[in-house]
């Protein structure tokens, strides 16, 4: 039976050319073979997603066909020929961006490659990845915030479970991750904080806030027990089926309450609300390294991106009420 990482390659398989323009060389069924190969593996060992291994494989296949013309195959690359094919994309005019991408594609294909065959030469170890501009958080207003904490129908146990989310994404500037993975043991109501597990295992506490905790108290008494019935889930926020919930239900809750809220899909992101506390917090006086601890950053830099968005905020302002902005 024909794989489903199969599948999702044979449907991104290249059209015929448009008129006027030639044909694409067409990729030699060594190649051919090798990609497949490539992408059966990474939908068996990762799970990856049909985009992505479409994106894999018009990768992968682009440099195969500027090859073949050389009698070259795509596991025999080398550097040299790495290197002659990023400077003609570049000279085509491709971003950055882009070229990043089609190299961290060929180490996976080369290391891949070298661990079936026991080893070799790596065409791609010593290339170094373009430098990509680092783009602003999007970051929401403070009135948008009030519009989307104020979407859900609080008159429901859902809905009130859903305004406790995300007053306290906002509130605490957790992650997705942290929000669906947070237990009810996680939580200090006498002191008000959160026991948060972050990423590599760090544990942080983080205050919850008056606001904040007035609608997860209110959830807790009104709208858990309802959800949670008979049962004793060990989540802090349930489903309607006394579970807790994934990444992607939370995720698509905040995009569904955004726009209720009349904020543009573009505007949203899973981290928008982790980023206007973090915005917000240094817009009016924070000290960056409390922010930090907040957020759960391991290193300072990555906070210090917050006072970017902080400073283009300011200069908005400044030259939109400023007589002289």
């Amino acid at each position: 039976m024909e794989s489903d990482a199969r599948r999702a390659t044979t449907r991104t398989t290249p059209h015929t050319a448009p008129r006027g323009k030639p044909a694409p060389t067409a990729l030699t069924a060594a190649d051919q073979a090798d990609i497949e190969r490539f992408l059966e593996q990474l939908w068996a060992e990762d799970g990856l997603a049909d985009r992505t291994l479409a994106a894999y494989r018009n990768d992968l296949g682009s440099f195969a066909r500027w090859l073949a013309p050389q009698g070259i195959a795509l596991g025999e690359a080398g550097r040299e020929a790495i290197l002659r094919y990023l400077g003609e994309r570049g000279a085509r005019g491709l971003k950055a961006r882009s070229n990043a991408r089609l190299i961290s594609t060929l180490r996976r294909f080369h290391a891949a490659r070298l661990k079936a065959n026991g080893g070799g030469e790596d065409p791609t170890a010593l290339l170094d990845s373009p430098k990509l501009p680092r783009g602003l958080p999007k970051a929401l207003g403070e009135r948008e915030i009030e519009s989307l904490l104020a979407a859900p129908d609080i008159a429901t146990p859902l809905g009130l479970r859903d305004r406790t989310l995300l007053e306290l994404m906002y509130a605490c500037g957790l992650r997705v991750s942290e929000l669906v993975n947070l237990p009810l043991a996680a939580l200090n109501l006498r002191q008000g904080v959160l026991r948060i597990d972050g990423k590599g295992g760090r544990e942080r506490l983080v205050p919850i806030g008056e606001v904040a905790l007035d609608w997860l108290e209110r959830y807790l008494r009104e709208a858990r027990p309802l959800l949670a019935g008979a049962r004793r889930p060990e989540a802090l926020l349930l489903t309607r089926r006394a579970s807790g919930m994934t990444r992607q239900m939370a995720w698509t809750l905040i995009k569904r309450h955004a726009r209720k809220a009349g904020i543009p899909a573009q505007r949203i992101s899973p981290h928008v609300l982790r980023h206007a506390f973090a915005t917000h917090l240094l817009n009016h006086g924070a000290d960056l390294r409390a922010v930090q601890m907040l957020l759960g950053h391991a290193s300072l830099s990555t906070t210090q991106i917050y006072t970017l968005v902080a400073r283009e905020g300011l200069k908005r302002l400044h030259a939109r009420h400023h007589p002289r902005g």
